[in-house]
C-alpha cells in the first residue's frame, strides 16, 4: 500500500519512508510511525511522518500485515 492518503496511516504502523537527504537515491528507511505531520488528507509524494526514532520523511510503503 502506498502512503499518499492520510486515512491509510495510523500511529504505530510499520512503514518505509524516504528521508529528505535520500530523495535523489530513493533509499528507504523503515520504522514505526510516532506522529503524522501532513495535515492534508492526501499528498502526491506521500504523507510526511515522524518515526519513533525521530527521523522525518514521506511514506512510500505501509505494512499493515506486520502488526
Amino acid at each position: 500500500m502506498n502512503g499518499t492518503k492520510r486515512e491509510d496511516i495510523k500511529t504505530g504502523d510499520y512503514v518505509k519512508i524516504v528521508l529528505k537527504e535520500d530523495q535523489r537515491t530513493g533509499r528507504l528507511t523503515d520504522g514505526y510511525v510516532k506522529d503524522i505531520l501532513t495535515k492534508f488528507p492526501q499528498h502526491q509524494y506521500g504523507i510526511k511522518v515522524r518515526l519513533e526514532t525521530g527521523e522525518v520523511g514521506r511514506v512510500k510503503e505501509i505494512f499493515k500485515d506486520l502488526l
